[in-house]
């Protein structure tokens, strides 16, 4: 797929959208400069130029790296669309990955299905392949594996892989071994209670429920029990509170609340579980608030002060308190060697560095903290209860 960004700058459209939203009950962010999102100010990381090693063989590249999960700080799980066929002979210009020859791999120049899911440590170094699920793409005609997931909640620390594109769930075993469980039914798109439409993203609340952000075609929230059977849902297509055009990305946070990345309309939607602590019940959730101010929003991690939310048009993370106000922008760098045009997933480890993955330029990147950062931009690690 290719991303199509339209966007309207009129101020009077804004006042008039938040001025409808209120009528409904909605609570809009205090944010209104929807052109600037002052302030933007230095990026708070360094970037670690070239950090992760290549691993293809010659001839080959990364491909779309589209999710990361860090175990712990030194076994980073990474899950990317493929590796890239390069040019024969490759170019002088090539330096490591595609996105330095210019190419967007999201596009589909040069992918081939192998080696889909890797683990790395903190230096970069790759430590496991799994590549012995590369047949379970084969023949896709499409971008393929999309997120990448953990439960924090869960003894055994399973792996789920978000298959966009062949409509399922994969769970695999933590070490990559087992295929445990698929969620769907494989290359077949529908709303009803046992398919996905383009699943995009999954979290996890602390009763052993899963929210799956499904996702580009249904547009709505799953609600899956701890065997992975469907419980129930919420959201549905259209513009009103509580509606998504799109359900590109998903986290939970304090206050049992769930914040539901809408990346066609712009925005992040939160909603409020109504039942919390009542065991035994399926989660609830109802309608709280509606951010506005992001260009393309497409990751986004949240903990007990904060939000952060991936944004591209140009490269960039936005940072809001949790009640929707914007705090501060950073871009990230769009030339040179630690370059960005799509920073699709991010994940911290415990000692504050930051993984992103890039799904069009093709690979993995660290950022690590600089000294002189203000603490409060720093990208925190994702709330858990």
């Amino acid at each position: 797929m290719q991303y199509l960004f339209v966007r309207d700058h009129g101020h009077a459209l804004t006042a008039l959208l938040a001025i409808c939203l209120l009528l409904l009950g909605a609570s809009v962010s205090a944010q209104d400069d929807m052109d600037t999102l002052d302030p933007t100010g230095p990026m708070p990381y360094d970037i670690v130029e070239y950090w992760a090693e290549p691993f293809a063989e010659p001839g080959f590249s990364w491909g779309g790296n589209s999710g990361v999960h860090v175990e712990t700080d030194d076994r980073i799980l990474i899950v990317q669309r493929g590796e890239t066929k390069l040019p024969d002979p490759v170019p002088e210009e090539y330096k490591h990955f595609p996105g330095s020859l210019g190419w967007n791999v999201i596009q589909g120049q040069g992918r081939t299905w192998q080696n889909l899911m890797y683990v790395m440590n903190s230096e970069g170094e790759v430590q496991e392949i799994w590549n012995q699920w590369d047949h379970l793409w084969d023949g896709t005609d499409g971008p393929g594996p999309h997120r990448l997931r953990v439960s924090p909640y869960d003894p055994e620390r399973r792996a789920w892989v978000i298959d966009e594109t062949n409509h399922v769930i994969y769970v695999f075993s933590q070490d990559g071994k087992h295929l445990i469980r698929m969620l769907g039914e494989k290359g077949v798109s529908a709303s009803d209670e046992t398919h996905f439409g383009l699943p995009q993203d999954v979290t996890f609340l602390p009763d052993g429920h899963v929210l799956v952000a499904d996702g580009l075609e249904n547009t709505r929230v799953v609600i899956l029990n701890p065997e992975g059977q469907y419980v129930g849902e919420f959201g549905s297509a259209g513009e009103a509170p509580g509606q998504f055009q799109s359900v590109h990305g998903i986290a939970m946070g304090p206050d049992n609340k769930v914040y539901v990345v809408d990346r066609n309309a712009m925005n992040i939607q939160v909603f409020r579980q109504t039942n919390a602590g009542q065991d035994g019940e399926t989660p609830q959730f109802e309608f709280d608030a509606r951010w506005q101010g992001p260009d393309f929003p497409l990751d986004i991690i949240v903990n007990e002060d904060y939000a952060w939310v991936t944004d591209i048009r140009p490269p960039k993370i936005i940072q809001f308190d949790l009640e929707g106000n914007h705090v501060y922008t950073w871009l990230l760098p769009a030339e040179g060697p630690t370059k960005w045009l799509e920073m699709h997933s991010f994940a911290v480890d415990s000692q504050g560095n930051l993984y992103g993955t890039d799904n069009q330029y093709a690979r993995p990147q660290k950022l690590i903290p600089r000294a002189d950062a203000d603490p409060k931009h720093l990208i925190g690690p994702q709330y858990v209860p």
